[in-house]
């Protein structure tokens, strides 16, 4: 049975004067997976931390030319430094609790339970790996994190920047934005900004509840209210009084159900079933869809005046399609994320893997790229994740058509390109090719830079156009 955890051989260094004792560890330790370096001197010792860079050092306390702690205290200033454990003859417990204090991660005693130790050292390893990720989730966060909405691009500072000001207000919001962009983290972040943030923070999916229950759910009821309300219930609205109660998929609320919404949005009053009596609470109402609320009203799903009574304050948040900047911000967390949910050190995506990711236009928005990266992570063996573990469809070349089949398939695409019946000179080939490429992706020309491997600015002088300014405005 092998203990090592991490998807590639960590690095053991054993410091220890006793010639069979030090082949003896070197053989255990390598026989369970890592690879290893012996020393019998805290001098050679020294050396081969700076040259080799191990992952965790086992050293025997006393050595000829100096203490194990000597060499612990001079390798802890390092970025990294390795873990440490400290073995001895002399297995007194003020020695183990000044080693430890010194900052050895273990303190084990001879005779060695080789068994034991092999645990001690995977425990550690996986200790120090987890450190490095909390650190490397840290240097990617940065600033970049807004109450767990993670982003830099101009469109989510914009969207920070609102969300700020809209929370100190009062009125209702209605969020508005694809599946899968994160509309509940907006709630939550709104919520957190404004002066109710130490009041209760409540949702409600109103696809999920039955429409026989939601009234129930929204408003409480009273004992014998009906059958089976054997005793009286708050409803959400009491139970979020004073604070923020998100109606998650507003679009898909009752007709009926809407019209009550809107006399407590107008009074503040609610009426359990079955109550003669109202009560009056404080919540403010956040509503969030992804439908087209003007449709409904047209459809009679959705009642015009409850729309016009949500849309006092509206937040529109941006697709991940308008936030490539975004995109290897978000793929470096979810790495880090599962990485550490399956055990795996994998340091970030190969080139033409994050070419891909870039240039793939996410109809399912974050949530698709969580998926994604999920995926990835599971097939990757290695520390960096390659083109062949993403899914199939971003793995695939852009399709070059025959463009001389359809003229109107192919709207704006000259015709010819590829033809062999028309031969015109290689530069025309190219800038056609690059048109087409533009318009498979909407004019985005970060993305089109992406999937023809030329940098921007190379992209804007093939196409005679001006060099593109520093901060262009986002591209719908």
């Amino acid at each position: 049975m092998t203990y090592s955890f991490a998807s590639r051989q960590e690095r053991v260094l054993i410091v220890e004067d006793d010639l069979g004792l030090n082949q003896l560890l070197a053989e255990e330790v390598q026989d369970h997976g890592f690879e290893v370096k012996t020393a019998t001197s805290i001098e050679e010792a020294r050396s081969l931390v700076m040259t080799w860079e191990p992952d965790l050092v086992v050293s025997d306390l006393r050595l000829p030319d100096a203490s194990a702690i000597d060499l612990m205290q001079e390798i802890r200033s390092l970025h990294v430094p390795p873990g440490f454990v400290v073995i001895t003859a002399f297995g007194t417990i003020p020695e183990a609790v000044h080693a430890l204090k010194a900052g050895a991660d273990d303190f084990l005693t001879k005779p060695l339970d080789l068994d034991h130790f092999i645990i001690s050292l995977t425990r550690v390893l996986e200790t120090r790996r987890l450190k490095q990720e909390v650190r490397r989730f840290r240097e990617i966060l940065g600033g970049e994190r807004f109450h767990g909405i993670l982003g830099r691009s101009r469109p989510i500072r914009i969207l920070f920047d609102l969300i700020k000001q809209i929370a100190q207000a009062r009125g209702p919001v209605l969020i508005l934005g694809e599946s899968g962009v994160g509309k509940e983290l907006v709630a939550h972040a709104i919520h957190r900004e404004s002066p109710r943030a130490s009041e209760p923070f409540l949702a409600i999916n109103c696809v999920a509840i039955p429409e026989n229950l939601m009234e129930s759910e929204l408003f409480g009821h009273v004992a014998g209210a009906f059958t089976g309300a054997t005793q009286a219930r708050k409803g959400l609205f009491e139970e979020a009084n004073g604070g923020t109660l998100l109606l998650d998929e507003i679009a898909e609320m009752p007709l009926p159900l809407q019209g009550k919404l809107l006399r407590i949005l107008e009074d503040g009053n609610v009426r359990p079933l079955g109550s003669s009596r109202t009560q009056h609470v404080d919540v403010r109402i956040l509503a969030a869809t992804n439908r087209d609320l003007k449709s409904a009203i047209e459809e009679g799903h959705f009642r015009e005046d409850l729309y016009y009574r949500l849309e006092t304050f509206t937040l529109r948040i941006p697709p991940l399609r308008e936030r490539e900047e975004d995109i290897e911000l978000l793929a470096g967390y979810f790495l880090g994320h599962f990485g550490m949910q399956m055990g795996k050190s994998i340091n970030g995506l190969a080139p033409e893997a994050l070419q891909r990711l870039k240039a793939y236009t996410y109809p399912g928005n974050i949530r698709e790229l969580q998926s994604m990266i999920e995926r990835a992570v599971t097939f990757c063996q290695g520390e960096t994740v390659l083109l062949e573990h993403l899914p199939p469809g971003l793995r695939q070349p852009l399709p070059i058509e025959d463009f001389s089949t359809s003229r109107k398939q192919n709207a704006g695409v000259p015709h010819g390109v590829l033809s062999p019946h028309v031969l015109i000179p290689l530069a025309e080939v190219e800038q056609r090719y690059i048109r087409y490429v533009l318009k498979h992706v909407h004019g985005n020309k970060r993305q089109a830079a992406a999937l023809l491997g030329i940098g921007r600015r190379t992209l804007y002088r093939r196409l005679g156009e001006d060099a593109e300014p520093e901060e262009e405005p986002s591209e719908e």
